[in-house]
C-alpha cells in the first residue's frame, strides 16, 4: 500500500464497502458521541467520515487529535446506515472504521477557524493565508481559478494562437501607471522595470512576423487598490494580430470569453450579442465607460425642458457654455420615501441634493391643495368629472416648471404612474460620475437589476486627446499607441475631435478587456505624440524600440488583454478580487504573510549603490 493513501477523501462510495483503505488530510472536524468518535477527514479532494470506538486499537490515540491536524488513518469502509446517509457529499454513503493512525503534523491553536462560515478580519486572513486557503470557499475559487485560465488556454490553441512568453525584467516604459522599478547590481544607478503589460513585446513580435501570439502573461503596476484592482500585480489573458481590423479582435475574443462564461457560468444568462457603444453614448446613457447592462436605466438628456423655465438653478446654468441636465429615469421610484432616499445618496456624494419629477394617480388631496378648496370639495369634483383624474406630476420641480414641461419630461422618458426621474445639471465631466453611481444605485433598490446574467458591451470610439481646462493644453485622454481613425488626415483638424482604434470590453459594470489597433506608422506616431507636446527626439527615446522597428515594414496589427482576476471574480461571484488570488496584498500593497515590502540590509543596498533617504 501507498505510504500515505489508497485513496483520497471523495474517491470511497458503497462499491469500496469491505475494503481495507488509507487515507491522508487534515481533520476537518471531530464529533464524540459518548463511545463513539466521528472525524470528518478532508484533503483537496473532498471529505469521508472516518470512526472509532473503544474496540478500535488506536481510539486513545484518536482522542487526542484536534482541528487541522494532518493525519493519516488506515481503516475498514463500512457501510453507513440508511437513515445516516449523507446525501450532501460523494462519500456520504459510507464511513471508515479507524484501525491504525499516524500524525503527520499537529496544528497549534487556530487563529481562525477551516470548518463553518466564520468572518475574520482581513489583516488576520492575509497572515494566515495558508490557513485562509483550506477553507471550502476558497479551494473553490481557486480551482476555479484554475481550470478558467486551463480553458483559455485550449480555447486560444482552437484558434490557431500560439503561446510566446515575454520578459518581466525590462525597461521602464509609462504605460498608465507607475513602474516597479528594480535596481541593477551591474550598472549602478541604473534601473530595470517590472512590466506593466507586454504592450511593446507583443507588438515587436507582429513585426517579427509571428502573427497570433497569446500569453497568460503577470502585469506589474504600482497603484492604488480597489476591491477589483490589485495594488502590485495581476494576470491577464494577452493576445496579438496582424492584417486585423477592430471587428477581427472582437470577433476572436468573443467566442472565447462567451465560451469561459458559459462553462464555469453556473447557468447564469450569457448575452450572445455585444453592443457596441461609443465612448460618448456610454458616458451620456450610463455615467460610465464600463456600464452594467443589467440595469435598464438609460440616462437622457433634458436641457429643453428646463431652459428658460420657472426653475431658476437649471435655467440659469444652462445659460453657462457647456452646461446641460440630464435626467435619470427610476422605473417604480414614484414615491416621496424613495426620493428622499435618493436626495440622501446625493448628500452623501456631495451635493447639495437631487432634482426629483414622480408621477402618480391624482388625488383629492392635491386637488384641494392646488384650488384651495377642502378634500371633500375636491373629492365631489373629482367624482362629477368637472376635474379631470388621471395622472399628475408631484415634487418641487413640477411645481417650479409647471404641467407641460413635466409632461414633455414624462413622454420622453416614457415614464408613467408610480414612476420617477432625478435630475443632475452642469457640465457633464462634473457630474457624469455622480450620475452613473446614481443610476447604479436606483437599479439596485428598485430591484431592476437581472442578477442572473452576464451583460457585455464593447465600448469604442475613444477620444484620443483631452484639453486640461485649467492650463488650456492638450494631452492624452487615452491609449497614445492607438490609430486615428482616418490616419494622418485626422490629425490635420481639431484633435479633440480626434477619435481612435481603441475598445474596452464591460461585463455587468467591470471592465474586463481592453485594446486597440495599433497605431504601426512612425509618422503618424510622431505627429499623434507632436499635437500632445512631445517631440520627436522624446519619443525616439522612450519608445525606441517600436519606433525602429515599425521602419522595417510594420504590418497592421491590434489586440487586446482580458483580466483573468476580475473574470474569476464575476464567475465566483466575489466583490473583492482578492477573494480569487492565491496571495494577495492588503490595501496598503503589504504581504502580511511574508512581511513585504521589507528593509534591505546594509550589504545590499551598497552592493546596488543605493543610500535609502529616511522620509520625515
Amino acid at each position: 500500500m501507498h505510504a500515505y493513501r489508497s485513496h483520497t477523501c471523495a474517491d470511497l462510495n458503497k462499491s469500496n464497502v469491505g475494503e481495507t483503505v488509507r487515507l491522508s488530510g487534515w481533520v476537518h472536524r471531530v464529533r464524540d458521541h459518548g463511545g463513539l468518535l466521528f472525524i470528518d477527514l478532508r484533503d483537496h479532494y473532498g471529505i469521508t467520515q472516518v470512526m472509532a470506538d473503544p474496540d478500535s486499537p488506536v481510539f486513545a490515540d484518536l482522542e487526542k487529535v484536534r482541528s487541522e491536524w494532518c493525519i493519516r488513518i488506515d481503516g475498514n469502509v463500512m457501510a453507513r446506515d440508511e437513515s445516516l446517509v449523507n446525501a450532501s457529499i460523494p462519500t456520504g454513503e459510507i464511513e471508515v472504521f479507524v484501525r491504525d493512525i499516524e500524525v503527520l503534523g499537529q496544528a497549534a491553536e487556530l487563529p481562525l477557524m477551516v470548518f463553518g462560515d466564520q468572518e475574520y478580519p482581513e489583516e488576520t486572513r492575509l497572515k494566515y493565508r495558508f490557513l485562509d486557503l483550506r477553507r471550502d470557499a476558497m479551494q473553490k475559487n481557486m480551482t476555479l481559478r484554475s481550470d478558467v485560465v486551463t480553458s483559455m488556454r485550449k480555447r486560444m490553441w482552437d484558434k490557431g494562437f500560439r503561446e510566446y512568453q515575454t520578459p518581466i525584467i525590462t525597461a521602464s516604459s509609462p504605460e498608465g501607471a507607475r513602474d516597479f522599478l528594480v535596481p541593477s547590481r551591474q550598472h549602478p544607478g541604473q534601473f530595470y522595470a517590472l512590466p506593466q503589460a507586454p504592450q511593446q513585446f507583443k507588438q515587436l513580435m507582429m513585426v517579427a512576423g509571428y502573427d497570433k501570439y497569446f500569453q497568460i502573461a503577470p502585469c506589474f503596476r504600482d497603484e492604488d487598490p480597489r476591491a477589483d484592482r490589485s495594488p502590485t500585480d495581476f494576470y491577464q489573458l494577452d493576445l496579438e494580430m496582424s492584417f486585423v481590423s477592430q471587428q477581427d479582435v472582437f470577433d476572436t475574443i468573443q467566442p472565447v470569453l462567451t465560451g469561459v462564461f458559459e462553462e464555469f457560468g453556473g447557468g447564469r444568462k450569457v448575452d450572445q450579442t455585444w453592443e457596441q457603444i461609443s465612448y460618448k453614448d456610454a458616458a451620456l446613457w450610463y455615467g460610465s465607460d464600463k456600464p452594467d447592462l443589467r440595469n435598464p436605466i438609460k440616462m437622457q438628456v433634458v436641457s429643453e425642458h428646463f431652459a428658460g423655465s420657472g426653475f431658476a438653478i437649471f435655467a440659469k446654468l444652462l445659460e453657462q457654455e457647456g452646461t446641460e441636465i440630464r435626467a435619470v429615469p427610476a422605473p417604480t421610484g414614484g414615491s416621496r420615501k424613495f426620493c428622499d432616499r435618493m436626495n440622501k445618496f446625493a448628500q452623501s456624494e456631495g451635493l447639495p441634493g437631487m432634482g426629483y419629477i414622480f408621477w402618480r394617480e391624482k388625488t383629492a388631496d392635491s386637488v384641494a391643495q392646488e384650488l384651495g378648496i377642502k378634500v371633500k370639495e375636491a373629492q365631489a369634483l373629482l367624482k362629477s368629472g368637472e376635474v379631470e383624474g388621471g395622472m399628475e406630476a408631484a415634487g418641487p420641480l413640477a411645481k417650479n416648471i409647471g404641467p407641460e414641461r413635466t409632461e414633455a419630461i414624462r413622454q420622453q422618458l416614457g415614464l408613467s404612474v408610480g414612476d420617477a426621474a432625478f435630475f443632475l445639471g452642469g457640465k457633464p465631466k462634473a457630474f457624469e460620475s455622480v450620475a452613473g453611481r446614481a443610476r447604479n444605485v436606483i437599479g439596485e433598490e428598485l430591484g431592476l437589476i437581472d442578477k442572473d446574467r452576464f451583460a457585455f458591451a464593447w465600448i469604442v470610439d475613444f477620444p484620443i486627446y483631452e484639453r486640461d481646462e485649467e492650463t488650456g493644453k492638450i494631452d492624452f485622454e487615452h491609449n497614445p499607441f492607438s490609430m486615428p481613425q482616418g490616419g494622418m488626415d485626422a490629425l490635420d483638424g481639431d484633435p479633440l475631435d480626434v477619435l481612435g482604434y481603441q475598445y474596452d470590453l464591460a461585463c455587468n459594470g467591470y471592465e474586463l478587456v481592453s485594446g486597440a489597433i495599433r497605431n504601426h506608422k512612425p509618422e503618424i506616431m510622431f505627429k499623434a505624440f507632436e499635437i500632445a507636446g512631445y517631440g520627436k527626439d522624446e519619443v525616439e527615446n522612450r519608445f525606441g524600440a517600436l519606433v525602429n522597428a515599425f521602419q522595417y515594414g510594420a504590418p497592421p496589427h491590434g489586440g487586446c488583454a482580458a483580466g483573468v482576476d476580475r473574470i474569476v471574480m464575476l464567475l465566483a461571484d466575489e466583490a473583492n478580487i482578492r477573494e480569487v488570488v492565491m496571495f494577495p496584498m492588503n490595501q496598503r500593497a503589504e504581504d502580511l504573510m511574508m512581511n513585504a515590502p521589507s528593509d534591505p540590509t546594509p550589504d545590499q543596498l551598497m552592493e546596488l549603490g543605493l543610500r535609502v533617504i529616511p522620509q520625515d
